[in-house]
This record gives structure tokens, sequence and C-alpha cells, in this order.
């Protein structure tokens, strides 16, 4: 018998476990997920808060994977868009929580209690030649190898983009600054302003030991209208304060790179390789040996602030890419489209158009076991010709929709009227150790304009699919939050 996605599965269907309901406040963030409170189950972390520029004492949430209820909450003074990053520094046992935004904000917190352990104070740098600039947005850290001997791994992180500054205008656009920061005191250990002194909204990635053993580090300059570039570097260049010698891997003109790039090895030479997107829309796989271009695809009449899904959707054994762009130019996009991108040529061999513009990230598991994997993603149905920033009453549905790419089917997950969301990713795994999958995935209040926070929800769902591997590619930059596919 051939299974579809939900037949052959011992239970008969999915199940909401808990909603978790916040009013006023939004997210940009997407969820992640560990284990606070030592009861065996996952938990749910991820940054919220009110509209921007504003205080909340909803910054940050950490939600009883168990029953939805709140373990903790951090006030900040802005937005907190960055996805968490764990690591114990205190050594209690428990993962402590290192999470950036708006603000600028870059905290520290105790995993288990909520309290602060450190936290980024811009006005301490006002004199300084490199770090004055770093007081805009802070984008996801991922860790480093331990830089300063005190035997815990350091966070890469980059801040930058002035959101007070007009699409198109080049006034109020400053560096974006690059740094490593020691996670457990929050001091600064090194830190460069980009070598084309272009602000930076991606968040940048590590790629170890690459050809000589050299630690690299990968980042990208540029934004909506504003050119830019992606770079490598060495790690031991940056630890010197010195990015002059990076190396620009491709530019792009009138756009920058925005979304983080993944690392896969697509030329099965056992180094991992890396594949961005552009804010065009130009996708280009760069050889981790060589850092030679592999292949270039470009989605014409398209934009993209969102990131790849990495997984296998092909019948050969090299990973593939899937992520969806947006028609149009920013501000005014009208509509979305999905693409599946082959990881060995480049190839575009799937092309779908469903939804509204939308800046989450996809996700991806082999649900059915036929050996492919299907790919989760977040769909916003409305008229796509409405103004981004018209304020005006409107209809609106998000959809969690599964895509088999196989089959041809598309299967939806979870539905809601009334609800958006523009810019969380989902979270796939087995959050109780069940041996079933759990989907974690956030909805936002919406009968105005897009971009407004007005309360929003956090649904676990319990699918009836086993789980027999960790998913590789179940949350935003990958299950490890780090951008590897580890296959």
């Amino acid at each position: 018998m051939t299974c579809t996605v939900f037949s052959c599965q011992e239970k008969d269907k999915s199940e909401l476990v808990w909603e978790a309901s916040f009013p006023v406040i939004g997210s940009q963030s997407s969820p992640r997920t560990v284990d606070l409170n030592r009861d065996g189950v996952l938990d749910v972390v991820m940054g919220a808060g009110k509209n921007e520029f504003e205080h909340s004492d909803y910054g940050i949430l950490a939600i009883n994977g168990d029953n939805g209820e709140l373990l903790w909450n951090a006030s900040t003074v802005d937005q907190v868009y960055g996805s968490a990053t764990f690591h114990d520094v205190n050594k209690d046992g428990i993962p402590d929580i290192f999470i950036g935004g708006r603000g600028p904000h870059l905290k520290g917190i105790d995993g288990q209690t909520g309290d602060l352990i450190w936290e980024y104070d811009s006005s301490n740098y006002l004199d300084h030649p490199i770090l004055k600039h770093a007081r805009f947005n802070f984008n996801n850290s991922v860790l480093v190898p331990d830089q300063n001997g005190n035997g815990i791994p350091e966070l890469l992180i980059s801040n930058g983009g002035n959101a007070r500054a007009a699409p198109f205008e080049t006034v109020g656009r400053y560096p974006g600054v690059l740094m490593v920061i020691d996670a457990l005191s929050g001091r600064i250990l090194a830190a460069d302003s980009m070598p084309d002194g272009k602000e930076t909204y991606m968040s940048p990635l590590l790629l170890d030991k690459v050809g000589n053993n050299e630690t690299m580090v990968v980042f990208g300059t540029g934004g909506e209208t504003i050119s830019g570039s992606l770079f490598i570097a060495k790690l031991k260049d940056l630890m010197n304060n010195d990015l002059s010698n990076a190396r620009v891997l491709v530019t792009e003109q009138n756009n920058g790179f925005i979304a983080p790039p993944v690392l896969a090895d697509l030329d099965r030479d056992g180094i991992l390789d890396i594949v961005a997107i552009s804010h065009a829309s130009t996708i280009t796989a760069f050889s981790g040996k060589s850092f030679e271009v592999l292949w270039q695809q470009q989605i014409s009449g398209t934009e993209s602030s969102n990131s790849l899904a990495v997984g296998q959707f092909t019948a050969d054994n090299i990973p593939d890419l899937f992520t969806f762009v947006s028609k149009g130019v920013w501000p005014e996009n009208t509509g979305s489209i999905q693409v599946l991108i082959d990881g060995k040529t480049g190839a575009l061999i799937n092309k779908k158009e469903l939804g509204c513009t939308g800046f989450s990230s996809p996700i991806a598991y082999d649900l059915n076991k036929d050996g492919r994997d299907e790919v989760i993603f977040s769909i916003n149905e409305y008229d796509c010709d409405r103004a981004i920033d018209d304020k005006s009453a409107f209809l609106i549905e998000n959809k969690l929709l599964l895509m088999d790419f196989k089959s041809g089917e598309i299967h939806i997950l979870d539905q809601s009227k009334g609800f958006k969301n523009i810019f969380s990713t989902p979270w796939l795994g087995d959050l109780d150790g069940d041996g079933y999958l759990d989907l974690i995935h956030c909805q936002y209040f919406s009968h105005t304009d897009i971009l407004s926070f007005l309360g929003m929800k956090i649904k676990r769902i319990d699918l009836p699919i086993t789980i027999r591997n960790k998913p590789d590619w179940g949350a935003f930059m990958g299950s490890e939050g780090n951008g590897i596919y580890p296959k």
C-alpha cells in the first residue's frame, strides 16, 4: 500500500494540544525550543513586542511546551525579532538564552528564571570608532569556538540597519558591524564594520574548518533598495578587528543580502558549500572549498527576504533548496511565488503561486517516509494588490500548508481567518519525546495594515506522524539554528 502524508499512521488526526494567546503584542521572531523547567518537554522561546519603537513587558517569551503556560517574560525597549541562541553559561544545567532585536536590543538571559545576565548598552561606545555604529538592530547570533579561554563559546552577531531611513534614500545609512561577544559577560571581544561601508540585516554564519582548516565567517550587506554584497572572511581576521581582507563572493545592484544563507554539501566533496539568496531573488551556490560559483539562478520580477529550506526534494542524494519570493518591488509587493531549486544544477524545477507577500521561511521533513522531504510553510490570503501601508480594514486568512513534491499534493495543516503571519517560521520536532512530531506555529491578529502588532497566538499541534530522525531543517536557519544542513 502506498502511504500519503497522513495515511499509514497510528494516530487518526492532528490535535491542537494548546494555544497560548497574548493581547496587544506581536512578533517577527521565530520559535526555538529548549527544556527550561527540567520536565522532559521542550519549551518554546521567542522574541515579541509591541509596535516599533515601543517598550513592552513581553519582549521575550518563554512558554511551557507541555501546557502553553507562560514560564517567564522579559521586558524590552523595542521589538525583539531575532530567534534565540542557547548555551548554559552559568552552569546550572539549563541552557541560557541570547536574543537580539531593535533598540538596539541584545541580552543574555538566565534560561531558568528569565533574569538578566547581561545586556548590550550602545551608550558605552559613542566614541568608539567602530562600535559607535552598532546602535541599530541585532540580528540572529551563532556560536563560535571559545576565543578568550574561558571554556565557553562566543556569539558571532551583526548589528545594522536604521529603521528610520526611508526606502531608496541614502541619507541615514550607516555601516553595519560584525562582532564577536563573550557569551558569559557580554563583553565585546572583536568588531569591525562592513568592508564596503554598507548597512547589514543578515545574520552571519560560521563556516568551520574549510580547505586548510581555516574557520571562516559569512556575512552580507545591503537592503531592500541598497546595493550590497556577500562576503567571506577569516575568523582570526575578525578577532583582529580587521575585515579589510574579506572576499566578495557576489554583489547585487540596488538590492542587498538580507536573508541568512545556508550551508550544505552540494558537490559531495565533504565540505559544506554556501547558498545565498539576494533581495533581488538571485540564488547563488559557492564551493566551500574554492569559493567559486557552482551555479546561479535568478527568479526575475521578484524579490526575497526569505531564507531557504534545505532538504532531499528530488530523486538524487544532493540537497535541494526551497523558498518563496515576492512579486513586485518592495514595499509594494503583490503576491508570493514558491520555488524549488535543484541543488545539483540550480535549475528551477517547481513553481507555484500561493498567497500574498510574506517573509517567513519554510521548513522540511520526510513526513510520509517516501525518501523525499516535504515542505511546510505559511501563506496569507487577502487582496494581494493592497498597499503594505494601507491601514484600512480588510479580510485576511492565514494558512499553514504542507507541499508534497513527489505526489504534487498540497495539504492545509491549520488555518485561521482574521489572522496573518508575515515573519515567523514554524518549528517541527518531537517536543515531548512520545515519538510523534509536534508543530509550533504563530499567528497574529489582523484587521488593518499588514505590519501592525495587534495580538498573537502560538499553537502546539500534535501531528499523527511518527518521527524517525530529528528534522535537519525543522526551524528557521535549520534545526540547530546555525544555517547548516548536516548531511
